[in-house]
């Protein structure tokens, strides 16, 4: 995959690219970024990148002609030239199902709005996505692009060290992961659950998809609405939301 990002901010995204799942997976090949600054098309010596709006109001606005300059430009670097994901609070909200068709592109084009963010007509006529990480402002879209690409890398095959790994995060079967335990199995006279030391791989499976409603029931139930659940499960689940 190739994913190029335009910000007016690059070297926000040094670090953060530089660490970790995303390294490993640039490293291996398996994805490439391509970081690119705004600026370098605007046209006149102060290299401006944003103006007052009209109709008066607070804060600047980015302004369309370096934007598409930039953004049309960047296109050209490959042949894939969509989606071209537009970070905006006003976008739809990043979710898991987002992420798992993101990562099935060959190519993803960011574009990191700041200030007031970006002219209407890049919302309508050159971004073929919105998307928002979630309701609440941040000083611009890089932050979102980077919670964007690590989430998307990780759906990359070959990213991460076990194929189960993305299969059974949370979310990935509409449900939060059930909780992990290691070594010492005893801490501060605090046990890990005996299914899991049991041996018991049926048990395991059971205990860690009890776990699985137990946990999305108290924390987002709103994701149990569109699941399927057996009777016996629903027994035990208001069983164990009986005794809150």
């Amino acid at each position: 995959m190739r994913i190029d990002i335009l910000t007016i901010f690059p070297d926000m995204f040094r670090g953060p690219f530089d660490e970790s799942i995303v390294k490993r997976a640039v490293d291996g090949g398996l994805v490439s970024i391509h970081l690119h600054d705004i600026r370098q098309w605007a046209k006149d010596r102060h290299k401006t990148v944003d103006d007052y709006p009209f109709g008066g109001g607070p804060g600047m606005v980015m302004k369309p002609d370096v934007v598409f300059a930039a953004t049309e430009s960047v296109l050209d670097l490959a042949p894939q030239r969509e989606p071209v994901i537009l970070l905006t609070p006003a976008g739809r909200r990043l979710a898991h199902d987002t992420v798992v068709d993101l990562a099935r592109n060959e190519r993803l084009v960011l574009l990191c709005g700041h200030y007031e963010g970006f002219d209407a007509r890049v919302h309508e006529h050159l971004a073929t996505d919105e998307i928002s990480i979630g309701d609440y402002v941040l000083s611009g879209g890089e932050l979102a692009a980077m919670v964007l690409v690590d989430a998307v890398v990780r759906h990359i095959p070959g990213a991460l060290g076990s194929p189960q790994s993305a299969a059974e995060e949370s979310f990935a079967g509409g449900l939060l992961e059930a909780p992990h335990y290691t070594r010492p199995p005893e801490f501060r006279d605090w046990s890990v659950p005996e299914a899991l030391v049991s041996g018991n791989h049926q048990e395991v499976a059971k205990w860690r998809r009890r776990q699985n409603l137990l946990l999305t029931a108290r924390r987002r139930p709103d994701l149990l609405a569109s699941l399927e659940v057996t009777a016996e499960e629903r027994e035990w689940l208001a069983l164990q939301m009986g005794e809150q």
